[in-house]
């Protein structure tokens, strides 16, 4: 009797759910200059989104071309950027040093999907400033001249 009450209950209970996997969500940020660049990577179609505008139709192209330069390094990075949606927003600086930033935020990320690490190991050879950010920033101004190491220019007349 105690199986009979045991087999309704498990005929009562709801059906089982489809549980919906976690999306695998890779973040990156890179600095040039003043420009900072974040970027965002998840499962997609290969998109890439720059400011909310589609990277195909940013122009100039030599703009562009530096955005694009890290996947065109290797192979395997171009594949995992063609089966990756990848949404940077980028802030501060120039034309030059946003589209800098914005390649590089995009290289770590494709780097970071990599769990072999020979993407990363390509794109420090090509150009390490990919990478790795640069450190350089403006010198604070400084007393007796105009700028941080400039001097006023004396005279004896």
């Amino acid at each position: 009797m105690a199986d009979k009450m045991q087999e309704e209950k498990q005929k009562k209970k709801a059906p089982k759910r489809a549980v919906k996997k976690k999306e695998h969500i890779v973040l990156s940020k890179s600095k040039r200059k003043t420009s900072v660049a974040r970027a965002s990577a998840k499962s997609g179609t290969g998109k890439i989104r720059v400011n909310g505008t589609d990277i195909n139709i940013i122009e100039p192209a030599e703009i562009r071309g530096m955005m694009l330069n890290s996947i065109k390094v290797s192979q395997l990075g171009n594949d995992i950027s063609k089966r990756t949606d990848i949404t940077v927003s980028v802030y501060g600086g120039g034309y030059s040093s946003q589209a800098q930033a914005v390649g590089a935020a995009i290289a770590r990320c494709i780097a970071d999907l990599d769990e072999s690490g020979s993407v990363r190991k390509e794109l420090m050879d090509y150009d390490r400033s990919l990478i790795v950010d640069d450190s350089r920033r403006v010198e604070p101004k400084k007393f007796l001249g105009p700028k941080a190491r400039a001097r006023f220019q004396t005279s004896y007349r």
